[in-house]
């Protein structure tokens, strides 16, 4: 699938808490920054994981402490009747709904519910039967690799190959799964070895504090940028520290399309202003000092200056040892011979 301009996606994650009327909010948030998609994740805890599964050390920072995995991520779950709502919510302000599957039951809900496109998760990606179900579907996927070897990522797509996924069907994203990253984690270049490695679209699944990262990736050739939102940083939950309020994620969604029209094209030319401003700054050969007809030009008495007319200075060795036509005076452009090349 070919992303001619920068795919955009929020992430809501889990970021909703398990309230509808949030999650709207937060498409909400989304369309008003003029993102192309928003993206939930589909799961359900039982399939997901077992109860003595321990939480990540960013979820132990920003979530309870007694509370276990199992519990945190039950309490986010969310049915098939949400799924129907949200999409529709998503239908009536114009903006794709996308999740992530964390299991295969998820995956064929969100086969049913028709999603436009499947974003496999960096946890999965070695998940052989979880890949061959999701290519199964032939629909367009988004490959996260975040916590991967670039092993493990020609890995994922063999499998999603080999399920029957044409390869034109996929984009990777490069991520780093922690919650901040911090910069030094970032590794930014590896996106661009995904690019190189794979021939694929890339982009970036960006879990940083601000935007720079993001417009960086823009900038390396990423067709694809996600980032999580939430309402307010302070808010109870998992994902909520790491993620984007609203006024900075429109904020960088302006710059990434700023970002995105300043690249233009691979060629180097002027631009129309550039060649109208060009004639006046660029210089021009003129007489130094006076200087008569039939006397030799020479670096002597030619120097260069802005000029509304006369020789460009590009023309230099065609002028020296040429003789004066006619008499200069200081700064008048000069001629070769009896040819005036102004």
């Amino acid at each position: 699938m070919q992303y001619e301009s920068v795919f955009i996606i929020a992430e809501v994650g889990v970021n909703h808490n398990g309230s509808l009327e949030l999650a709207k909010k937060l498409i909400d948030v989304a369309v008003e920054a003029g993102a192309d998609a928003v993206k939930f994740q589909t799961f359900i805890t039982e399939e997901e994981l077992v109860k003595s599964t321990p939480k990540a050390a960013y979820q132990q920072q920003t979530t309870c402490a007694e509370e276990t995995q199992f519990e945190m991520v039950k309490k986010l779950e969310l049915n098939k009747q949400q799924h129907i709502e949200l999409i529709q919510y998503c239908q009536q302000h114009d903006i794709e709904f996308m999740s992530s599957p964390f299991d295969l039951i998820s995956v064929n809900l969100l086969n049913e519910l028709d999603v436009k496109r499947i974003k496999i998760p960096s946890g999965e990606i070695t998940n052989v039967p979880f890949l061959r179900a999701i290519a199964a579907l032939n629909k367009p996927v988004i490959l996260s690799t975040g916590m991967a070897y670039l092993a493990e990522v020609e890995f994922a797509l063999s499998h999603l190959k080999a399920g029957g996924l044409d390869e034109q069907q996929i984009a990777i994203l490069h991520c780093t799964s922690e919650y901040p990253a911090a910069m030094e984690l970032v590794n930014l270049n590896a996106m661009t070895t995904l690019k190189q490695q794979f021939g694929l679209p890339v982009g970036y699944s960006d879990h940083t504090l601000g935007a720079e990262v993001a417009l960086a990736s823009v900038a390396l050739g990423g067709k694809i940028i996600e980032k999580h939102i939430t309402l307010d940083n302070s808010m109870p939950g998992p994902d909520h520290a790491a993620s984007s309020e609203p006024a900075q994620f429109k904020e960088m969604v302006r710059q990434i399309r700023n970002v995105e029209v300043a690249l233009g094209s691979d060629i180097k030319q002027p631009t129309a202003p550039e060649l109208a401003t060009k004639d006046v700054v660029r210089k021009k050969i003129v007489a130094r000092h006076s200087i008569r007809q039939g006397e030799q030009l020479t670096a002597e008495n030619l120097t260069t200056k802005r000029s509304p007319k006369g020789v460009g200075a590009e023309h230099w060795f065609e002028v020296i040892g040429g003789i004066a036509s006619q008499d200069y005076d200081p700064d008048m452009p000069v001629e070769i011979g009896s040819h005036n090349l102004s």
